[in-house]
């Protein structure tokens, strides 16, 4: 759990530590938020560099991006950015 609101935690650089995050125990899920809160260990920082370990530990083997998007039976509609970002409401 992050201690800033889901903007703040995302768009701050990792580097800036001025923010701080909660890590529970992953094999117990307590009843309650409070209850869980209690047990949880607060860690001053961003909580990007757990989450890119985490990722890494969790990611499969690392290939390299396709030169083109598209291909199988799905194909790119047009260009990016697309019509929609130019369409006004």
């Amino acid at each position: 759990m992050g201690a800033s609101g889901h903007i703040a935690g995302v768009i701050n650089p990792a580097a800036q530590h001025k923010r701080s995050y909660w890590v529970g125990d992953d094999d117990t899920l307590p009843e309650t938020y409070q209850a869980w809160l209690e047990c949880a260990q607060e860690h001053a920082g961003s909580w990007w560099p757990d989450w890119a370990a985490w990722l890494r530990a969790h990611a499969g083997e690392k290939i390299k991006a396709p030169s083109a998007y598209g291909g199988g039976p799905h194909h790119a509609l047009m260009p990016a950015p697309g019509s929609y970002v130019k369409v006004r409401v």
